[in-house]
């Protein structure tokens, strides 16, 4: 099979803005042996190559395109002819941010060769993906296809879904910081909800509606002011920024393909998800970033938003699982993912804390809190109202008894494991680079 994916993944600064892509075509006979690769829309990768078919004595070679690709490599016994029921199918994942880097292992380790579109930029910005290059050192691609693209060019995405013809799209393309959005509304609209919007109207363009799963990264952050709680698939969406108003256009579009086209297109309402690839400007990663060079003696004190925002916590990597398993049923559903576990920022500060052997003692109220290490007497913590939103999301909570149900999902890592190798992989990054 073939699995056209939209994969993201952020690095530094001017990350967030970045998308990626991908896009997996492959064919495949009645047993066929999947081999994948990945490629990204963010950063140009070296050599950036176009979309290739080619057919030798071992492999069945499909390749594929857009923001990234993710192709199958089919095993072909000697002197085996090519079946006339052997289907071409495709997947799309943007994957130079967070998601985007997990999916691309995740299919590739599923036999998926995986091609992404790279949306130019002047400096690398590949670091979650070198490890999948043949040649980390040369960016050598290997089973990794990196192309141009962008989901703001309708233009691009006919020509690649049009010459790849994938079956399953991965669309997580973003720009997902939720309190840049406010500074980025415009851009935040075009990427995030029209963007979404391009890429359907692409399949329908050249006339895969019948061949096509789609899967769209949708986000907790559409029930806002929430409504019940905890928020399923059937509590009422209340968004509290321009990023979840756009995800809420983005979701919709979605089920309007599928009510009026019958296009197996789902929507997977995510959960707050993290790892050691999460962003640098995303608290998350601020904090095990902040605590991390604390430890190590390289910084003092670091200053946060809201610590009383309270989250649905999980591991990026499991996540991406589930995103597959939406597009493996019968039938197209929209699905919450969640742990169902809900911890505030101020817990995330104190267990990261605690994991390098400080207690933090928190003093003061609101804008004039600050937390305390108990042992040494030093204030590692203190508030900036800069980092408020403008409209805050308090409490978010999903239920994910459908997928459970369903998929046969259950999130595997804790939120005390997940804080833990957050910390561990944040201090061995300063130890090595102190600048990073």
């Amino acid at each position: 099979m073939t699995y056209f994916c939209l994969l993201k993944f952020c690095g530094f600064v001017m990350n967030w803005i970045a998308m990626t892509g991908y896009f997996t075509l492959a064919k495949r006979t009645e047993k066929p042996r999947r081999i994948g690769k990945v490629s990204s829309l963010g950063p140009p990768l070296l050599n950036p190559r176009g979309i290739t078919n080619e057919i030798d004595d071992n492999y069945i070679k499909a390749s594929r395109l857009t923001m990234v690709e993710y192709s199958h490599i089919l095993k072909k016994q000697p002197g085996q002819k090519v079946s006339e029921k052997m289907q071409t199918l495709g997947a799309w994942v943007t994957f130079t941010k967070l998601d985007g880097s997990y999916l691309a292992e995740f299919l590739l380790e599923k036999g998926y060769e995986v091609h992404g579109i790279v949306r130019r930029s002047s400096s690398f910005n590949t670091g979650r993906i070198e490890h999948l290059y043949k040649n980390p050192q040369a960016h050598i691609e290997g089973n990794m296809k990196l192309h141009y693209g962008d989901l703001t060019d309708s233009t691009c995405l006919v020509k690649i879904i049009n010459e790849v013809k994938p079956t399953e799209i991965y669309n997580l393309g973003a720009q997902s910081h939720v309190k840049i959005s406010f500074d980025l509304a415009e851009y935040t609209a075009d990427v995030d909800g029209v963007g979404t919007l391009r890429l359907l109207d692409a399949i329908k363009t050249c006339g895969l509606i019948n061949s096509v799963k789609f899967y769209q990264a949708s986000t907790s952050e559409l029930f806002g002011k929430v409504q019940e709680i905890p928020q399923k698939e059937t509590t009422p969406f209340y968004p509290r920024s321009p990023y979840g108003a756009a995800k809420l256009y983005a979701y919709w579009i979605v089920v309007n393909f599928r009510e009026a086209y019958n296009l197996f297109a789902v929507n997977g309402i995510l959960f707050n998800h993290e790892s050691p690839r999460r962003g640098a400007n995303f608290v998350t990663r601020k904090i095990s970033r902040s605590v991390a060079k604390i430890h190590l003696g390289q910084l003092d004190c670091f200053s946060l938003g809201n610590l009383d925002a309270k989250r649905d916590w999980g591991h990026a990597k499991d996540y991406v699982e589930a995103m597959w398993l939406m597009l493996q049923t019968d039938e197209p559903e929209d699905f919450v993912i969640a742990t169902g576990e809900v911890h505030s920022v101020r817990e995330f500060v104190e267990k990261s804390f605690k994991h390098i052997g400080k207690t933090i003692v928190w003093e003061g109220k609101n804008e004039n809190e600050v937390g305390r290490c108990k042992e040494t007497g030093k204030i590692h913590v203190t508030v900036n109202h800069k980092y408020y939103r403008p409209t805050e999301v308090d409490f978010l909570q999903g239920d994910c008894t459908k997928a459970r149900q369903k998929l046969n999902w259950k999130p595997r890592v804790t939120f005390d494991e997940l804080v833990r190798e957050m910390v561990d992989a944040d201090v061995e990054l300063m130890r090595n680079n102190p600048n990073a």
